[in-house]
């Protein structure tokens, strides 16, 4: 049997999660805790041996009837999440906040940079696919569960979904948040994790180094000078990781901060306090 219900608010919290955001009940059983906007992402907790499913989509659920949902820049504001427990399913529509963005533009990207020749265009390739096979490892983790911390102080210099202009030629959009600080500025881990990459040197983004908080939910740390961990090393809140850089597309010193849900790259700033 398959019911569509109404969302309802919840009104006292349910999960003890992340302080971020609000908490809504979908059904009796399950609840979604978190930011109900573009870029942002949401805890959920159901039934035991129930099945989630995201428009369509399957969703993980974790032994403890945890899952999570991120949403990119651009995601569709309507969404439906459908959840299945012994053969009765509930189907639960809701929107998210559409955003708008702003635009940035930045000079003094060197033309290998810009413009790179083969060889570089071949390098990119690899680090990016290093990436998704770093971004892509599955653990049943709940280290996003923390309320997350900066990890570096600074100015911030660059904001998730910006529309960004190099030496005056449209490029992607922004999908990290930048803290502008010195050179050798120490980066803490912003929550608990697991490192799943560390490379000094990627074509693009410098050294670069990934977390995994579980379930899909990452972070990734760009254009560092220096790395203080390896894969396969267990970190924990606050713990040194890294130094700040100018190294990759860099033009001063600077942490980029992304994250991402598998492949889905959401916004950090909605997951701390505001400075």
């Amino acid at each position: 049997m398959k019911r569509r219900l109404p969302l309802m608010v919840l009104a006292c919290c349910t999960l003890s999660i992340n302080a971020m955001g609000e908490e809504r009940q979908l059904t009796p059983n399950t609840s979604l805790s978190g930011d109900f906007i573009q870029g942002g992402m949401l805890i959920g907790k159901t039934r035991l041996s129930s099945t989630v499913r995201l428009n369509d989509v399957p969703v993980k659920v974790n032994g403890n009837g945890v899952f999570v949902l991120g949403f990119g820049r651009d995601a569709s504001v309507k969404q439906k999440l459908t959840i299945t427990f012994e053969g009765d399913s509930n189907a639960v529509d809701f929107e998210l906040a559409k955003r708008k963005y702003r635009e940035s533009r930045v000079t003094g990207i060197s033309k290998k940079i810009t413009n790179p020749n083969p060889k570089n265009v071949a390098r990119a390739k690899k680090d990016a696919k290093e990436v998704r096979a770093a971004r892509a490892i599955w653990s049943n983790a709940q280290h996003f569960t923390q309320s997350f911390i900066w990890p570096a102080p600074g100015r911030i210099s660059g904001v998730y979904g910006s529309v960004r202009y190099y030496n005056g030629k449209m490029g992607r959009p922004h999908y990290g948040v930048d803290m502008a600080s010195p050179i050798g500025t120490k980066v803490v881990a912003p929550a608990d994790g697991v490192v799943r990459l560390y490379v000094p040197d990627m074509f693009y983004s410098g050294g670069t180094l990934i977390i995994d908080h579980g379930m899909g939910v990452s972070s990734t740390f760009l254009h560092l000078s220096k790395g203080h961990v390896k894969a396969g090393d267990t970190v924990k809140q606050g713990d040194l990781i890294a130094e700040i850089g100018n190294t990759g597309r860099s033009t001063g010193p600077h942490l980029d901060w992304r994250m991402n849900w598998m492949n889905q790259r959401i916004d950090p700033q909605l997951l701390v306090p505001k400075r």
